[in-house]
């Protein structure tokens, strides 16, 4: 017997849209860099949440 498969999600538009604001905001702040390193580590931790949800 076949089981049906749930179709996975993607974080890949949330990794980027977190990485981009990330550095907007930093940028804004007169901390590009840090906000980038801050927006990938939050991408990062929603696409692993994401990533054992649907394990």
């Amino acid at each position: 017997m076949n089981i049906p498969r749930k179709n996975p999600t993607g974080a890949g538009a949330i990794l980027a849209v977190t990485i981009l604001g990330g550095t907007i905001v930093g940028g804004l702040i007169g901390q590009p860099s840090a906000g980038l390193l801050a927006g990938t580590a939050l991408g990062i931790i929603i696409a692993v949440l994401l990533w054992l949800r649907e394990r």
